[in-house]
């Protein structure tokens, strides 16, 4: 089986499937793909994510605020562990740093709304600190800012609890370093793309079991649908595109980043088919 360990399943394109999410989760469960984690950019989406985690029994879902995201007063430590709690959420994300719009000739003032890195960084350490006293993972959004989000890793997570570096497109060096305080590194269709040699040597070089595969659907489709609305049946070609890389078999890489889904979010784990909880618990993972 397959897991979407990152997809937006609330902001499905009306072009996918006529906008019909259950038509969608369906075409992913025929090709096997039997767990989804829906992730919050905000936490106003989380009761629209948990009437759709309610409605099908493999969908579970994140509680979080992306750091792109506009809000008038960031949440506190406490209210983004009540809407964890209430809502049932698995993770904390996605949250992190997005320093791509504040270039260097914005070293202060964010243009055009953007948060700026300090209130960036404001709010990610808050989503940390609430995931480590809930004793969740975090799902964490990083982009060109690979110094502050390792450092606030290595101050306010736990490595027994971890989390995952989801989309993953910066160096080798930096998932590294992320694996050695207990976090995964996730791979989209990116990996698939012409111009992503570096992914694919990340693909091959970075440890099987602290590897996950997503889509973060509705974005980001891989070859061979680039261009189109990204869906989370495609979670196959991310895992066909390693399987390929690393010279294993597509089954490897599908039983590996399932197990590794699993052992990471072990909230997840009670909610999996009935099936898989039992390979998981042969394989003592719950």
């Amino acid at each position: 089986m397959f897991v979407d360990s990152h997809c937006h399943l609330d902001r499905l394109d009306p072009a996918t499937h006529g906008g019909d999410l259950a038509v969608a989760l369906d075409a992913a469960r025929a090709r096997d793909v039997r767990q989804f984690l829906a992730i919050a950019v905000t936490l106003e989406d989380l009761p629209a994510l948990a009437e759709i985690s309610r409605a099908h029994d493999d969908v579970v879902i994140s509680a979080g605020i992306h750091p792109l995201h506009r809000v008038a007063e960031a949440p506190s430590v406490a209210a983004i562990k009540e809407a964890a709690d209430r809502f049932g959420a698995v993770a904390i994300g996605e949250c992190g740093l997005d320093y791509h719009y504040l270039g260097k000739h914005y070293p202060d003032k964010a243009p055009d709304g953007v948060p700026s890195r300090e209130e960036q960084r404001e709010r990610f350490r808050r989503q940390l600190v609430a995931a480590s006293e809930l004793e969740l993972p975090v799902i964490i959004h990083t982009r060109e800012a690979r110094d502050d989000t390792l450092a606030l890793i290595r101050e306010h997570t736990d490595p027994a609890v971890g989390g995952v570096l989801h989309c993953f497109t910066e160096d080798l060096d930096m998932a590294r370093e992320a694996v050695r305080h207990g976090f995964y590194i996730s791979l989209s269709g990116i990996v698939t793309f012409r111009n992503a040699e570096s992914l694919r040597e990340l693909a091959r070089r970075l440890p099987l079991d602290r590897l996950l595969i997503e889509t973060d659907s509705p974005y980001l489709a891989p070859v061979p649908h680039r261009g189109k609305p990204n869906e989370p049946a495609w979670v196959v070609e991310v895992a066909e595109c390693i399987a390929g890389e690393r010279g294993i078999s597509v089954a490897e890489v599908a039983a590996q980043t399932t197990a590794n889904f699993y052992r990471l979010f072990r909230a997840a784990a009670p909610e999996a088919p009935a099936d898989v909880r039992e390979a998981l618990s042969h394989a003592g993972l719950v």
